[in-house]
Parts: C-alpha cells; structure tokens; sequence
C-alpha cells in the first residue's frame, strides 16, 4: 500500500495529521511527514503520551533557549564575544523551528507556561550577561549541559520503546544533544568558569531548568 492510500487502513500516517493545519509547513515539515510515513510511524505504532512529552518540552526548552540568547545578546552583542553568542542563538532558532514543525505535523500542543519561559528565559539571559562575557558564558554551560542530560535520557526512552518506530525523531534529537555539546564547550572556551561564584550560579540554573523541564513536560 503506498502512502497515499493509506488513509484507508486502520494505521492513519501521521503526515495526514497536519492537513487540518491553518499554514502550510514549510520544505522541512513536508519532508518529515513524507519520511514518517514511509518509516511506518503511525498513530497506531506510537506512544502519543510519550511523543506529546518529548516534543512539548522540547520545543518549550529551545524556546526558552531561545529567549536567553536574546537577553545575552541585548546586553552583549556589541562586544567582542558577540559573534560567539550570535554563531550559537542562531542555531537555537533552528531548533526551535524544527520542533515547531514537529508540532504541527504531529499534532502535539504548546505548553501552557509559554509567556513564562517568554520572560524568564530573556531576564536569565540579561541577567547573567550583566556580570560580563564570563556569566554569560556560565549560563551558557549550565544550560546546555541540563539540555544534553535531558536529551539523553529522550534517547533512552525512545531506543527502548523501539529505535524503528522513532527513527526520524531520534535524529533530530541525536543531532540537537551534539550541538547543544557544542555549545557547553564553547562556554568552557570562553571563560565560563571564571564566573563570580560559578559553581553556586551553575547549581541555581540548573535546578531552574530541572524546574522548567517538570513543568513544560506536564502542563
């Protein structure tokens, strides 16, 4: 049965599910649902509770990375780490427009603490911008490395449940967790700990987004 006439099987494929959409989903979101489909990763192969989890907090988390970037670069974009703070924001909005996709293709709400995240993320992105490039930076590897902590635990979940089902996914995943590394290491590089109080700061932030992660995951 080829995927156009799949509508008549029991299994509907979840491309079908963003015909109802009010936009259309740009080349990524159509060549993701193409994939899925031809995968064999259906409404009825998936675990809905644990795909609407995933991609909920995922797009709440580079969301919110999203707003932190732009808080450290309102405060530091002229200076010489700059370019730095850019070159990774700028990979954060594609994370973020990837996991916008994923939503709608696969029909999974928002998070309802959205304009939460909105300030939050911007005030601790600012925040630690204020104490100069090494807070920034600080910041910078206590959140990516709580990201890449959770992003691998979503690996785990996924490969156990069944690496055939969540083929596509896993690879965004996979990809998002390396560069997410990448971006901790760049903190590193760029003088992250010598941050005033680093390990007490590092240990605040991350406890915020442990916080975050429970919340987004849940409501």
């Amino acid at each position: 049965m080829t995927c156009a006439g799949a509508g008549a099987a029991a299994a509907q494929p979840l491309w079908r599910l963003r015909t109802s959409a009010r936009r259309p989903l740009s080349v990524f979101g159509r060549k993701l649902g193409a994939r899925c489909c031809s995968s064999g990763m259906t409404l009825d192969t998936i675990n809905r509770a644990t795909v609407d989890r995933i991609i909920r907090v995922d797009h709440a988390g580079e969301y919110g990375a999203n707003r932190i970037y732009a808080g450290q670069m309102a405060v530091l974009g002229r200076t010489s780490v700059g370019p730095v703070i850019q070159k990774m924001w700028d990979q954060e909005k594609e994370h973020l427009r990837k996991f916008s996709e994923l939503m709608v293709a696969l029909r999974v709400r928002p998070t309802a603490l959205m304009p939460f995240w909105n300030v939050m993320g911007f005030a601790l992105g600012a925040g630690t911008a204020l104490l100069g490039r090494e807070g920034a930076m600080a910041c910078t590897v206590a959140v990516e490395e709580s990201i890449s902590h959770h992003y691998n635990n979503q690996i785990r979940t996924l490969m156990e449940e069944g690496p055939e089902k969540y083929e596509e996914l896993l690879q965004v995943i996979k990809k998002f967790r390396d560069e997410e590394l990448e971006h901790h290491d760049t903190g590193l590089e760029h003088d992250a700990e010598l941050a005033p109080a680093y390990t007490l700061l590092k240990r605040a932030i991350q406890a915020g987004c442990s916080a975050a992660i429970y919340l987004s995951e849940r409501f």
